[in-house]
């Protein structure tokens, strides 16, 4: 852990590898046991991604977006650890996920913020609910260890469910859900199985967090707690993060070899958990307000990550008809294409900043939870339209992007040259240009990586259908139908000639009701931004090769 320098306690990259050297967890990948997950070359592109969030927060440029001040303890953090309390904050965060994941595709750590968030709101209205300060006091220990220490904490939500049409206390085998099985002095004792946990094999800790609403009869299941990875009785099965040094078809992937992410499932076998790190326990009633705070912080940064994403595939494709010869400004078919990929992402980006702009503070703690109708029609938008985009990225680039022939014929003597003077375009932009961009498109869009992509944009923090269903929970539909009625000088539902019937609370197409949002002072104070731009980066030279 970096010590230089009393103003800055965070990691680096290089510290949070060394980290993780530190740890003994118990990982599998690839049909066999890893001896030391820094050092494993199956998860580089993962811990990579992951180690660029240190970084950032090392760059002086970069201080007020990566390193805010956390209110409750005066400590600078990591953006990715800070409880988001302003709607300056949930803007923040937004342009942090998105600067990172425009150099890594997915940032991961997000979790770490999205559920520390989460629990936040969960422990102060537990201890509201209760009359104490219990929970608050025991969940600000803990966060203030995670920010002194800079971890970087996985989120195991996701249960393996077993049979879906059954509750967790219902099902043949408890273990398909994780669940309480024994409590004393000291802590809980928890088994069962998380089945979809993003970088589990290089966290510091787990937080289990229940994925569902629990009832009276799921008490068990109803369990939030922290686990380091290396617990006794924790097994992770891994995936590789990427495709690192794996020589495909196509050649050495030129993004998936450097960044990546894997995804574990996570087996708990009567693991010990101590009191300090347990946050709920079997109060059910509380278990469902979690799941949906969580959810909604994260699908809004979400937005962010494949935003982050949309950039990488906006650059590509720009330079992709560079480099055939062609200026999307002038060839109307082109520029048109990539407008429409401009207006997916900064769309459904649009959504996260809304999102942020009317976020509201939680009624029971100083967090500000992201408006949700905003937040899900972000991630909804994102989930569906990114198949759009690789469409897109494919149209503006041509079919080159796949069937080139392999990188190692451009070290062929027999092929080589040839190759080189016959499929290049543009005459000031040399093949290997060309080809490095093309290759570079094929691994975001039609390779490993993008089918990746395309399955955690759609499923990653819920199914679209849960996005519908909590756009139509929460959006205004009241306030429309008031106004159509208003208008109609009559209600639906009333006699004869008979003025609008007042609002009925009971009426369920009129129960959400919200006409509009203003200022919290009616305007905001003329010419001060409530973004400021960051530092430009300086232009990278480019020595063109000549052939």
């Amino acid at each position: 852990m970096n010590t230089a320098a009393d103003t800055s306690p965070l990691m680096t990259g290089a510290d949070y590898r060394e980290s993780l050297r530190r740890l003994r967890p118990t990982v599998f990948v690839d049909g066999r046991r890893v001896a030391s997950v820094a050092d494993e070359p199956a998860f580089q592109p993962g811990i990579n991604a992951v180690a660029l969030t240190y970084d950032l927060a090392h760059r002086p440029e970069l201080a007020t977006l990566m390193t805010p001040v956390e209110q409750s303890s005066g400590r600078v953090v990591n953006r990715m650890t800070h409880l988001s309390t302003s709607t300056g904050d949930l803007l923040n965060k937004l342009e942090a996920v998105r600067l990172i994941c425009q150099e890594t595709g997915c940032a991961q750590r997000y979790l770490t913020h999205d559920a520390l968030n989460a629990i936040a709101q969960l422990a102060a209205r537990l201890d509201d609910a209760g009359g104490s300060r219990t929970h608050r006091d025991r969940f600000l220990a803990y966060l203030h260890r995670v920010q002194t220490q800079d971890l970087t904490l996985g989120v195991a939500m996701t249960d393996a469910k077993g049979d879906r049409s059954r509750r967790p206390h219902q099902q043949a085998n408890p273990d398909t859900y994780v669940h309480v099985v024994e409590r004393n002095a000291r802590g809980i004792v928890i088994s069962g199985t998380k089945a979809i946990v993003t970088g589990a094999p290089y966290m510091h800790e787990l937080l289990v967090m229940p994925c569902r609403n629990m009832g009276a009869e799921d008490a068990d299941f109803a369990v939030c707690c922290a686990v380091p990875v290396d617990a006794p009785g924790l097994t992770i099965v891994a995936r590789p993060a990427g495709r690192p040094g794996e020589k495909l078809e196509h050649g050495d992937a030129l993004f998936s070899r450097k960044y990546g992410q894997s995804t574990g499932v996570c087996i708990f076998d009567r693991v010990f958990v101590p009191w300090d790190q347990v946050f709920l326990a079997g109060e059910w009633e509380h278990s469902g307000h979690l799941t949906y705070s969580y959810a909604t912080h994260h699908r809004q940064t979400c937005i962010a990550a494949r935003a982050g994403f949309g950039d990488l595939l906006i650059g590509a494709g720009a330079l992709m008809c560079e480099a055939n010869g062609f200026d999307p400004g002038a060839e109307s078919h082109l520029r048109e294409q990539m407008v429409e990929l401009i207006t997916i992402t900064e769309g459904f980006y649009a959504c996260g900043v809304t999102a942020s702009v009317y976020g509201r503070q939680d009624e029971h703690c100083s967090v500000f939870m992201p408006d949700p109708v905003f937040a899900n029609i972000g991630k909804l938008l994102l989930a569906t339209k990114i198949y759009d985009m690789h469409r897109i990225a494919h149209t503006v680039s041509g079919g080159l992007i796949v069937t080139l022939p392999g990188p190692d014929e451009d070290h062929n003597p027999e092929t080589a040259a040839r190759l080189s003077d016959v499929l290049r375009a543009h005459p000031d932009i040399p093949y290997e240009q060309r080809i490095q961009t093309a290759r570079f498109i094929e691994d975001l869009t039609a390779g490993y990586q993008g089918g990746w992509y395309s399955v955690i944009s759609l499923h990653g923090g819920g199914s679209p259908a849960a996005m519908k269903q909590e756009i139509w929970r929460h959006y205004p539909l009241g306030n429309k139908v008031e106004l159509v009625e208003r208008l109609l000088e009559r209600g639906l539902t009333s006699q004869g000639e008979a003025a609008p019937a007042p609002h009925d609370p009971a009426r369920p197409i009129t129960r959400n009701r919200q006409p509009g949002r203003c200022c919290d002072t009616g305007c905001t104070t003329p010419g001060q931004p409530v973004m400021v731009d960051l530092p430009t980066p300086p232009s990278r030279s480019v020595t063109k090769k000549q052939n």
